[in-house]
């Protein structure tokens, strides 16, 4: 069963959360990361991408860019923005977008429990991703990212953390730039941490929504600090990792939808023709764009005019991974159509986050970049929470959580 831990959490002080608060480090490249830190000395970007105070030209995997984020960081402890609890706690995350709320519980989650399976990935992993981030918290001995993790029904959880937050004054209360509120508690009260420890030792899976690159560097960090105690008990810090633990039934995946540079030789007439055979295509009548309504439905915007795409029944499968949206569109549209065989390689696809809206999608065809885009019905917890159960892989880009977490509220020093 899973395991959840307390810990004595490294975190800025109140008047500075807001300034430190930053979003992870892989939504943005080093330029956008640059213009972000300016005028915020605070930033966790500092600490994060720390490229931001370097020379343009360098490296980013160089050694000058973690040094100086271990160099950041100690400046920031030193200077009193970044503080660490004393006692190990448990703390409690609120993020609120567009008036829902969803509550997650921080806490260190076991790398053992990630080797043996307990806490269920749905996504493969690039090693030179890992390798920057195992160096980057081996080298600060802290986790600095949290993990997003989803878990299915807790009901003693929820009313120990709805508890705690109506009875408790906030830690932490802002709203960032884009409109996210972002409210945190710290529970330092040994009988509730108790009470939530043991509940979740009910509970089967965690099953990571998003971070899985971080998820696997802190794993690979403990098991090399392992090898370097041949004494270790299983006790130490670098045996657990950094997480926000979410239920399940409170979060939004968004739509990720997909925009193509060309039609691959085929004339437009040619390209709605050709769709007909796995699909009923009609031209959409409504105002502005297609979202599509159902799972099986996929709007399609081409030559300036919105198109209506229903999966015919022999198109549709009941595996957990060939049934996905994304895996339709890629197997009946994108591979024999457009002859885009792999997505995270061809240059001649790309990926557009619901949170900027199906505008974009109109946007960059309209302006002549991209040919046509397809926007798509958002994948569900249910979907994700079943490829995971079946210890299988989502296709690239099949989810996009919205709100994101922040960086730099919570960090896990790693004990040695």
């Amino acid at each position: 069963m899973a395991t959840i831990r307390p810990f004595m959490g490294i975190r800025p002080q109140a008047e500075y959360a807001k300034d430190v608060a930053a979003l992870p480090y892989d939504v943005m490249n080093s330029e956008e990361a640059r213009e972000m830190v300016k005028g915020k000395p605070y930033s966790f970007l500092h600490i994060d991408k720390a490229e931001v105070d370097l020379p343009e030209e360098i490296d980013i995997y160089s050694d000058a860019v973690y040094e100086k984020a271990k160099e950041n960081l100690d400046n920031m402890i030193a200077k009193g923005i970044f503080t660490q609890d004393l006692l190990p706690n448990l703390y409690i995350y609120q993020l609120t977008m567009n008036g829902k709320s969803q509550t997650g519980l921080v806490a260190c989650t076991s790398i053992d429990e990630y080797l043996n399976g307990i806490i269920k990935k749905h996504e493969l992993t690039r090693a030179d991703k890992e390798a920057d981030r195992i160096r980057h918290v081996d080298t600060l001995n802290a986790n600095t990212g949290p993990i997003f993790l989803a878990y299915k029904n807790n009901e003693m959880a929820k009313v120990i953390i709805e508890g705690w937050k109506t009875a408790n004054k906030p830690e932490y209360d802002f709203v960032s730039e884009d409109g996210i509120g972002h409210t945190v508690w710290v529970m330092d009260s040994d009988t509730e941490i108790g009470i939530l420890v043991d509940s979740f030792r009910k509970v089967e899976n965690f099953y990571i929504a998003d971070g899985h690159h971080r998820n696997a560097s802190a794993v690979k960090v403990g098991l090399k600090r392992r090898e370097r105690n041949e004494l270790y008990t299983g006790d130490e810090e670098y045996n657990y990792y950094l997480s926000v633990l979410f239920p399940a039934d409170e979060l939004k995946i968004m739509d990720y939808n997909r925009i193509v540079k060309d039609l691959n030789g085929h004339t437009e007439e040619e390209f709605l023709s050709l769709l007909t055979s796995k699909f009923e295509v009609t031209p959409y009548l409504g105002k502005g764009q297609l979202h599509p309504e159902n799972p099986h439905q996929f709007g399609m915007y081409l030559a300036g005019k919105w198109f209506s795409l229903t999966t015919k029944k022999e198109a549709i499968s009941d595996d957990p991974v060939l049934g996905l949206d994304v895996s339709i569109l890629q197997k009946e549209v994108l591979e024999p159509l457009l002859a885009i065989g792999d997505p995270r390689t061809d240059k001649r696809i790309d990926f557009v986050g619901g949170i900027r809206g199906l505008a974009e999608l109109e946007k960059r065809v309209d302006s002549g970049e991209m040919k046509l885009a397809f926007s798509l019905f958002p994948t569900s917890m249910d979907e994700l929470m079943n490829v995971a159960d079946a210890g299988l892989i989502m296709p690239p880009k099949s989810t996009w959580f919205e709100p994101k977490l922040r960086s730099g509220l919570f960090l896990h020093d790693l004990g040695e």
